[in-house]
């Protein structure tokens, strides 16, 4: 690799005998996350000292069947966060939606469905249960589709009063 070459790139790799060491040993040995195995070989190929590889991004996609954007993004998280946040893959919380009903919520919830139903019904319906939700500031919105999610995890309420109206249950679902 020429000097001219390690200029143009903003995020050089440069790895270290224990660092290259390590790397190879977590490709070699045992059972690893496959995002962590690809991220270990795009270090071990990026890297641009003496016993580097030093090869650029795109050579390093096509040799390993991913996006150049992935090699630079695993070069910039070596250079600015370190080792082990270049290896491993964080979560952000921002990239999920917010839980609509939390634990105090769900709770009260599975309490309503397992109630009596309003007067005139014989059940609760879904419908029943988003409009009785809002109208008792358990929580400001939410849809049919949600509560059914959420009290799909709450069975034992569910057979008696929402989910199976005839008392009937389907095929391998005890009573």
């Amino acid at each position: 690799m020429t000097a001219k070459q390690a200029a143009v790139k903003k995020y050089v790799v440069k790895l270290s005998d224990e660092g290259r060491e390590r790397l190879s040993t977590l490709i070699r040995t045992g059972k690893h996350r496959a995002r962590q195995l690809m991220k270990a070989r795009i270090l071990l190929k990026a890297d641009a000292s003496e016993a580097g590889e030093g090869w650029s991004d795109s050579q390093i996609a096509s040799a390993l069947d991913t996006t150049v954007n992935t090699v630079a993004r695993t070069r910039q998280r070596l250079v600015e966060q370190g080792f082990e946040a270049a290896l491993t893959h964080k979560h952000s919380p921002a990239s999920t939606r917010p839980r609509i009903f939390d634990g105090a919520a769900e709770a009260k919830l599975v309490a309503l469905a397992c109630s009596k139903p309003p007067k005139g019904r014989v059940r609760w319906t879904l419908q029943l249960l988003e409009t009785a939700v809002v109208e008792l500031s358990i929580v400001d919105r939410a849809s049919d589709n949600t509560i059914g999610r959420t009290l799909k995890k709450h069975a034992q309420c569910a057979r008696r009063s929402w989910r199976f109206p005839t008392g009937e249950s389907p095929v391998g679902v005890r009573q």
